[in-house]
């Protein structure tokens, strides 16, 4: 097991060389199973449409590039994605259960289609599903095409008007689901005497206020300037440290098997916790490398400052 450091290879390996009962949270943004990029597709039904680009999409900009599949699917093969994703999740999820210490939460972004298998593959494997946290991101981009463009490249403007104001699609995705699950602790135990033992199984409701929260199940935290550009999922790393405090204390340890550009590493690195992340993608993994190298050094100039101000 390598403490503080990230790897490079598939998390499905890589995590059969972490001890049982030896991490204290997995706080990790998987893939949503939507088809939005190549490592993204978890499902066997392809062909050439799936990822392309049409005119539209070209259009928008950087918004939407790749074309996924339609919700009714394309085949009746498509029908099958939902229970290939749910497939999916049970490749790694007992490592993820046989990996945590008794108490310790697992913290995963699911998309919102995909989710209940998500949940349903946790629970089968083991988990407690405790809850569906909301993070509330404030901005989100509305695809849904109104039907009436659709009639009027026919050039059937009658049809257009009588369904002006109706859209396909979905409503703006301004929340994102966090599903909240916790490895059971001792039967016949209490959780009271499980964070005794492991200092795990409740979580820090003070921390809330530092990250001007309430105790509630919806997070409200916009993604700044600096929470871009490194992946097309990265999420806040404001949001990360929430997450990490409201159930660690420092140097326990955090595990990110899905790491992409190591925001939840680089949370843990500056939370005074220790970390460990898999990457598949060679570029996302490069990225992360120097990343975390960048932060330990401006923690490192910090403490140098601040050692020099104290005298």
């Amino acid at each position: 097991m390598h403490i503080d450091e990230i790897q490079n290879g598939d998390c499905r390996e890589l995590i059969k060389s972490i001890d049982n009962n030896s991490i204290d949270l997995i706080l990790s943004d998987i893939p949503y199973g939507i088809s939005a990029d190549t490592w993204d597709v978890i499902h066997q039904n392809t062909n050439s449409a799936l990822l392309g680009s049409s005119p539209a999409q070209i259009k928008a900009g950087n918004i939407f590039k790749k074309r996924g599949k339609p919700l009714n699917g394309w085949s009746e093969a498509d029908k099958l994605i939902p229970k290939q994703y749910y497939d999916w999740v049970l490749t790694w999820v007992y490592d993820w259960l046989r990996v945590l210490n008794p108490g310790g939460s697992a913290f995963v972004f699911a998309g919102r289609r995909m989710a209940h298998r998500c949940i349903c593959a946790f629970e089968d494997a083991g988990f407690i599903y405790k809850d569906m946290l909301g993070w509330d991101k404030q901005k989100a981009a509305h695809r849904a095409q109104h039907i009436s463009c659709v009639f009027d490249r026919r050039n059937d403007y009658i049809t257009s008007h009588k369904w002006t104001g109706w859209r396909v699609g979905n409503l703006r995705p301004i929340f994102e689901p966090i599903l909240w699950f916790m490895k059971p602790y001792k039967i016949g135990g209490t959780l009271a005497d499980n964070v005794l033992e492991y200092d795990l199984g409740a979580y820090n409701e003070n921390i809330l206020s530092k990250y001007h929260q309430k105790p509630d199940n919806i997070f409200h935290i916009e993604a700044q300037t600096t929470d871009k550009g490194l992946h097309p999922t990265q999420k806040p790393l404001q949001l990360m440290k929430l997450l990490i405090e409201l159930t660690t204390k420092k140097n326990q340890i955090v595990l990110d098997p899905f790491a992409g550009s190591s925001t939840t590493l680089i949370a843990a690195l500056e939370l005074d916790r220790h970390f460990i992340g898999f990457e598949q993608d060679e570029n996302y993994f490069t990225i992360s490398q120097n990343r975390i190298l960048n932060t330990r050094q401006t923690l490192s100039q910090t403490t140098l400052f601040d050692a020099i101000a104290l005298g």
